[in-house]
């Protein structure tokens, strides 16, 4: 007997079984379920699409297309639904990221359409915490980054995207849209800072946060403070903050080929219990 099923853009309507859906794994639907249960399933506050696959009338599977495009537990057959609608839309989206098996499974339907890509990233360990290490001291002054140092911080930002994605965040519209990000994240306390002598020294962002579950980006010290353990420091501080005040667990996920930062996340107590992937456009 055949499954039925069916695909389709999910309404406000749907915003039960999607938060089901996300919370199936909190972890790592850190990033989607963040922006579903801050602006719902309506579009334009969502920022994109919401498509479900539905099995047997059951909504099953999710993928946010939006400025990226996510896939959500997400098995082979809704893969490939997906990827017939996204070849029939067209890319809008400036990545495809998610769990790996899901992303690289996406990105073989898309790339004969869509490809080629800017950069693929196939193995980006996804690490996991929930306490602040034993061992490392938190460093005393990496603190919440206040409203009026939005200009200090800044730089830093610009810094570490352009070094992490290899274009620059300016692009485009100038930078108008980064910038209303970044200054969110301070305004609603997800940013911490080293700030020394009026410049960044660490610096780390909850990017994306719920009860259940917060997820840790933007992880830099600047070049000429590198090999201190300053990052060991600073992201054991980050944790107390985020542990205590935010979500009971924290990730993040790190590339594969940055052996440095992976042995200072593992220094700091996160363990790789998965792994994503990244296609750049």
């Amino acid at each position: 007997m055949l499954t039925q099923t069916t695909t389709r853009a999910l309404g406000p309507g749907d915003l039960d079984a999607a938060l089901a859906v996300l919370d199936r794994d909190p972890v790592t639907n850190a990033f989607v379920a963040a922006r579903v249960r801050a602006a719902g399933l309506d579009p334009w506050r969502l920022g994109g699409e919401m498509w479900g696959w539905f099995a047997e009338g059951r909504l099953d599977s999710l993928c946010y297309a939006g400025a990226n495009l996510v896939p959500v537990c997400a098995g082979p057959e809704a893969v490939r639904a997906f990827a017939e609608r996204a070849r029939r839309t067209g890319r809008r989206c400036s990545s495809i990221v998610g769990p790996a098996d899901a992303t690289a499974l996406l990105w073989s339907l898309l790339e004969p359409v869509w490809g080629p890509a800017r950069e693929v990233r196939p193995h980006q360990p996804l690490m996991v915490t929930s306490a602040v290490p034993a061992d490392v001291a938190p460093d005393p002054l990496v603190r919440r980054v206040r409203k009026d140092e939005i200009d200090i911080l800044m730089p830093a930002c610009v810094a570490m995207f352009t070094e992490e994605v290899g274009v620059s965040p300016l692009a485009g519209d100038g930078g108008l849209l980064y910038q209303a990000r970044i200054a969110e994240l301070v305004s609603t306390g997800r940013s911490f800072a080293r700030i020394e002598g009026g410049r960044v020294v660490f610096k780390a962002e909850v990017g994306a946060a719920t009860e259940r579950a917060c997820q840790i980006q933007g992880v830099w010290v600047a070049p000429e403070f590198r090999g201190r353990g300053l990052s060991e420091t600073g992201m054991a501080a980050v944790l107390r903050y985020a542990l205590a005040g935010i979500a009971p667990v924290a990730s993040l996920y790190v590339n594969d080929f940055n052996t440095a930062a992976r042995a200072a996340y593992r220094r700091v107590g996160f363990q790789e219990t998965g792994a994503f992937m990244s296609v750049l456009f």
